[in-house]
């Protein structure tokens, strides 16, 4: 069916709701960041999520001072709180003083100033043993993983209403996220945890991001107006707002020279050639039929677009104007990302569940893996040996209605398609992104308005960790019954995938 604004299709649904914010332990005093990419029961120091100090000192970061501070605790001791998520755990820790102190969370302690050791482990987790400088009355909250999984949760941040996409900057301190039910970006630190800013986009909402590679400007998609916003990434100010000259604006990509800027036109089936020094239009470049993701080539020469209304990969040469089709599925292809290093093309298909590599030099494509239902975005790690894939997991009635699964993101091994790790998500796992340097993944769940943040392990571990949760998270998508719960409140915004 044609993909228009007010019409619905079997993968878009053609609707969404906007939620307000909330939820989700955004009130919660505290989520703990644990420094680098540590597996289960290694011993690791908590600090920021970063793990970059949080002051010269490095005491441990956090969102609020633990409110039960008592006249009881003794002098010179400490009173700290230990959160487990999502199940009780037991839980020993051990101060300075080298006295244990154990129980079932939440634990309440109180201890001298120093180093301590937290013991957590519970039934069907990973266990883990950390360290924690104590310094300041805090509340702690960590992290159990399902077990066998190579992948480590760190904490979740709460988003304002359905976050579209998720993107760290270029130099990887913050993490961007445009919403699509209401206005503005969230732009949050990723060493503290906490939200920075709210950077407005008018009355309308956000699509995709992009930075420049020195991480001095952004650039931010709106559907409705179809026009781009230029944004200062220091101030988080706008600086202009130029039209595209198409209809339903998505997808960006920037050219090798920075130059030009491309914009996908959903609605009105071409993709918008941006002179960035001016912010005019200088082609509307014809493209298969409701273009969403979009890469240029190495040399900048050529374009390539996936086409989501009937499966098509599409080359575009730049010089010419004249465009072939490198893959036809009769599914709905939506995402593309290029390895630079190898000179190859991933490209998902939400209609058949699979991702697609292509040899750039010989554009010969292949099949590389099959993915969980409705596969959403990708991203490279910093090697290029994993691809990370969101899936969105099968609709409910509409599209603004959680489904009867849950999201999931895979790691996928990038030369041979192996399944290395699975992570099950909640509800519609969309945007995806993995910061600069590999060692933190970040992905949204559009109907719960949040973005889920873990630690990477290190990429011999991945590949040698005989897939970690593969062949067990798939019985886990299913949801029961009773998480099956319709969510139509608010606002509903038409014509998006």
């Amino acid at each position: 069916s044609r993909h228009t604004p007010d019409r619905n299709c079997p993968y878009c649904g053609g609707t969404l709701n906007r939620r307000r914010p909330g939820g989700f332990f955004g009130a919660l005093a505290l989520a703990v960041g644990l420094a680098g990419a540590a597996t289960a029961q290694s011993s690791t120091t908590l600090t920021s999520p970063a793990g970059a100090p949080a002051g010269p000192a490095g005491p441990v970061t956090t969102r609020a001072l633990l409110s039960q501070i008592t006249s009881s605790t003794p002098s010179g001791q400490i009173p700290i709180e230990i959160v487990t998520r999502p199940v009780p755990a037991a839980i020993v820790v051990t101060g300075s003083d080298g006295i244990a102190h154990s129980g079932l969370s939440p634990l309440r302690v109180s201890l001298p100033a120093g180093p301590a050791t937290v013991v957590v482990s519970a039934d069907g987790r990973e266990p883990r043993t950390d360290t924690a400088l104590i310094a300041a009355p805090a509340r702690y909250e960590v992290w159990l993983d399902p077990l066998g999984s190579l992948h480590h949760k760190r904490f979740e941040l709460t988003t304002g209403s359905n976050p579209k996409q998720v993107a760290f900057t270029p130099d990887g301190r913050e993490l961007w996220v445009p919403m699509l039910g209401q206005s503005g970006v969230d732009v949050f630190s990723l060493e503290t945890g906490t939200k920075l800013t709210r950077i407005g986009l008018g009355e309308n909402g956000g699509v995709e991001v992009i930075f420049t590679h020195d991480g001095s400007t952004a650039f931010v998609s709106q559907m409705q107006t179809a026009t781009v916003f230029e944004i200062d990434r220091n101030s988080h100010q706008v600086r202009r707002q130029f039209p595209t000259n198409g209809v339903w604006t998505k997808v960006l990509a920037l050219s090798p020279d920075e130059k030009t800027l491309f914009a996908a036109n959903w609605s009105s089936d071409n993709v918008s050639e941006i002179d960035l020094a001016s912010g005019t239009v200088r082609r509307l470049l014809k493209s298969v039929r409701t273009p969403r993701g979009v890469a240029g080539s190495l040399d900048g020469k050529a374009l390539y677009v996936a086409g989501f209304d009937g499966g098509d990969l599409q080359r575009i040469d730049l010089v010419t104007g004249t465009s072939t089709i490198l893959i036809h599925t009769g599914g709905a292809m939506r995402h593309v990302t290029i390895d630079r290093r190898t000179n190859r093309l991933y490209a998902d298909d939400m209609g058949k569940d699979t991702v697609f590599s292509i040899d750039l030099g010989s554009d010969e494509p292949q099949t590389l893996t099959a993915t969980d239902s409705h596969p959403n975005s990708m991203a490279l790690d910093p090697s290029g040996r994993v691809l990370y894939v969101s899936n969105r997991g099968q609709n409910g009635s509409s599209y603004y209605v959680p489904g009867p699964e849950w999201g999931s993101v895979i790691a996928v091994d990038a030369a041979s398609g192996r399944i290395l790790d699975a992570i099950v998500g909640g509800n519609q796992t969309t945007g995806l992104d993995v910061s600069p340097d590999g060692r933190w993944l970040a992905f949204t769940d559009f109907l719960d308005n949040k973005v889920q943040v873990f630690a990477v392990p290190p990429i011999d571990e991945l590949l040698a960790g005989s897939g970690g949760r593969a062949a067990l998270y798939k019985a886990e998508l299913r949801k029961p019954v009773a998480a099956r719960r319709a969510k139509t409140t608010g606002k509903r915004t038409t014509g998006t995938d």
